[in-house]
């Protein structure tokens, strides 16, 4: 008993002193410049002192509104989207533990027993036709022993692709959560429109009604009176789109959320909503290497190497062991009497001559890594693009809006001074309907900028790697 005993930790120390023949790994450098893009476009999205990064913000201290926060914890509990990459994860880690227990032997109990009548051609004078054997063993079947790491190789990899995918669930909930702040936005800018538009076409049909009884009188002439039912017209037209577009917006904020949202936590238009904290990306660009897609893109080719490691290991030796200990007896009464004990012991050494398989899988695997390795550095410069987009938005933003009020002002002004013109006929209704035209346009325009602006700050959160934590 002592001998096998000896055997096993033999066996145990010659694993637990497996090497590895996985490449060390190193972080590829960034193919991306070490400072964000400079120039006019980014004059107002220089960090600021006191300004917090992002890392330093979770969605919940980042999102003022405090309705659009229950709205995203309700998404959180319920997206589908979400709980499959959280379930995706939990299979991954599953799958890491299996490959793990390949490292350890399975300890496996078994028990045999068989009755046999013989023929008496077939045994000697005396001996008995009827043959009982019974046998209790607890043993280890094909243990291979890690000498080269290959086991622990595969293991590496296992755990490197559980670790990508926590990464893409924290990707997930990224992207949901900025994506229901984008269209929870929408709504509230869709809803003001709707607003703008009823507002329009109550001031054309007024108008209208103006123009049609001055042509009943013979003061106003058949141009203006169709003139200005063309612009009842156009404002008609309006109310029913931005009503569709309203209702597709909370149909879509209701997918995100996981279940209906409550009429009561919906935006009634752009100023009732809370913008967002304003942030800023840092001075550094290194920033970027925290976002978990790009986490996730450097696990995998941390397990391509694991998995290069594996196909070398392939080249060598491959060590199993199969032992047993038990008892065994020709009377189930028998089985633990003095003298049934048994061992086994098993070694067994296969050593690879000529396999091309082999040469091809280590092939595989490097051209898999250099694979890889590409697909991170494009996710990096993909990454670069993408914030340097969202801080060129948010350095000009601040004076397309400030343009755009300007422009509203003046059209509402000119179109005060118009109608003034016209009611004491020294202009004809053409002006009228021109300066209308463009104050409505004017206003389209100012609530799509507000849109834009809180739109980005929400971009530019996620884009940096913000938005994962709670």
């Amino acid at each position: 008993m002592n001998r096998r005993l000896l055997f096993l930790l033999v066996g145990i120390g010659f694993f637990l002193g497996g090497c590895s023949l996985a490449p060390k790994y190193t972080q590829p450098q960034a193919p991306i410049p070490a400072q964000w893009p400079q120039g006019n476009a980014y004059k107002d999205t220089q960090t600021k002192p006191g300004t917090p990064t992002v890392p330093e913000l979770t969605w919940a201290d980042f999102f003022a509104d405090k309705t659009l926060q229950k709205i995203i914890e309700m998404a959180l509990r319920n997206n589908r989207d979400l709980r499959l990459a959280a379930l995706n994860m939990e299979r991954a880690r599953a799958l890491y533990g299996i490959q793990r227990a390949e490292l350890f032997p399975a300890v496996n109990a078994m028990g045999a027993g068989g009755k046999q009548r013989r023929s008496t051609d077939l045994i000697s004078p005396g001996d008995p036709r009827s043959v009982e054997q019974y046998s209790a063993n607890l043993g280890i079947a094909a243990w291979e022993i890690d000498f080269f790491g290959r086991i622990r190789s595969l293991k590496d990899q296992a755990l490197q692709e559980y670790l990508s995918t926590e990464q893409a669930r924290r990707s997930a909930q990224i992207a949901l959560v900025s994506e229901l702040a984008r269209v929870y936005m929408t709504l509230a800018a869709d809803r003001e429109n709707l607003k703008l538009a009823r507002s329009i076409l109550e001031s054309q049909q007024a108008s209208y009604d103006l123009i049609l009884k001055s042509y009943q009188i013979g003061l106003a002439t058949e141009i203006d009176r169709r003139r200005a039912q063309a612009q009842v017209d156009a404002a008609r037209r309006d109310v029913p789109r931005y009503t569709q577009l309203a209702a597709q917006d909370k149909n879509a904020l209701n997918l995100l959320a996981g279940a209906p949202v409550p009429e009561e936590m919906l935006p009634l238009d752009l100023s009732s909503v809370t913008p967002p904290r304003e942030i800023y990306p840092g001075l550094s660009s290194e920033t970027l290497l925290n976002r978990p897609d790009i986490l996730a893109a450097e696990h995998r080719l941390k397990g391509a190497d694991a998995y290069i490691g594996a196909a070398r290991a392939a080249f060598f030796p491959r060590i199993s062991l199969t032992t047993s200990v038990g008892t065994a007896s020709d009377a189930l009464s028998g089985l633990f009497d003095s003298g049934s004990g048994t061992w086994n012991f098993a070694p067994q050494a296969v050593m690879p001559i000529f396999d091309a398989r082999t040469w091809a899988a280590l092939r595989v695997s490097k051209t898999n890594r250099k694979i890889i390795l590409t697909q991170y550095e494009k996710t990096i410069q993909t990454a670069f693009r993408e914030v340097a987009d969202a801080l060129a938005v948010a350095g000009t933003i601040n004076h397309r809006v400030s343009a755009q009020q300007s422009l509203v002002d003046a059209t509402a002004e000119t179109y005060r001074l118009s109608n003034k013109s016209y009611s004491i006929g020294m202009d004809n209704y053409i002006g009228v309907l021109n300066a209308q035209r463009s104050l409505y346009a004017a206003q389209q325009g100012l609530v799509s900028l507000r849109l834009t602006k809180l739109a980005n700050r929400v971009s530019l959160y996620a884009v940096l790697g913000g938005g994962g934590g709670s």
